[in-house]
């Protein structure tokens, strides 16, 4: 990542700085604090979302010992139609931005009966209109959906998708507890609300 540059020229005894050469990337302005910042007030209705690009956001909860954590690039609705518009129906799609939204668990989970060993792992959604198909994959590091292989699937759950009575501009992912020992792991974005439940083995 580009910075400011500092050169020091011992004959005039002082410090000489240059602006930096090189631009930053998009996706490196896209993982900068600020931009964390950024999506969390557009959400709370602070600022008016104006920004095109995502911000690379993490959720994080503790349920039962067990540590889960999702990292994800959390685009913006910006007046666009988003279901079935931006995101198409019945395709698979990376339920985030960019990289594959990424999923860890600090220890093995339950999902629908499933073992799911601690580790990290890519969380792929199909959307549709009365019902989203949830996917937990074994290859995380990959862009979009590009290289996702259906055959890597460890988990494939059907969800209902709730209608929320309020819009969630900035996509937002959440570690929700629902008891001592049971969590879902939700994805909040326009007016829908999906949700995918796991139990602490």
């Amino acid at each position: 990542m580009a910075g400011l540059l500092i050169a020091c020229n011992p004959e005039k005894k002082e410090v000489e700085t240059t602006a930096p050469t090189t631009e930053i990337s998009q996706l490196e302005k896209e993982h900068l604090l600020e931009m964390v910042g950024y999506a969390e007030s557009v959400n709370l209705g602070l600022v008016d979302d104006t920004i095109k690009g995502s911000a690379r956001r993490e959720a994080k909860g503790s349920i039962g010992g067990t540590e889960v954590t999702i990292n994800y690039g959390s685009p913006g609705k910006r007046g666009r139609t988003i279901w079935n518009g931006l995101v198409a129906y019945d395709q698979v799609w990376v339920s985030g931005s960019h990289w594959a939204t990424a999923v860890t668990f600090s220890k093995d989970v339950v999902i629908d009966g499933t073992e799911v060993k601690a580790g990290t792992y890519a969380f792929f959604t199909i959307p549709g209109v009365s019902e989203w198909t949830v996917i937990l994959n074994k290859n995380f590091d990959q862009h979009l959906a590009d290289e996702y292989d259906e055959v890597e699937d460890l988990v494939r759950i059907i969800v209902q998708p709730k209608e929320l009575d309020h819009e969630v501009q900035r996509l937002t992912y959440e570690v929700e507890k629902t008891s001592d020992a049971d969590g879902v792991i939700s994805l909040s974005w326009d007016q829908i609300k999906v949700s995918m439940p796991f139990s602490i083995k």
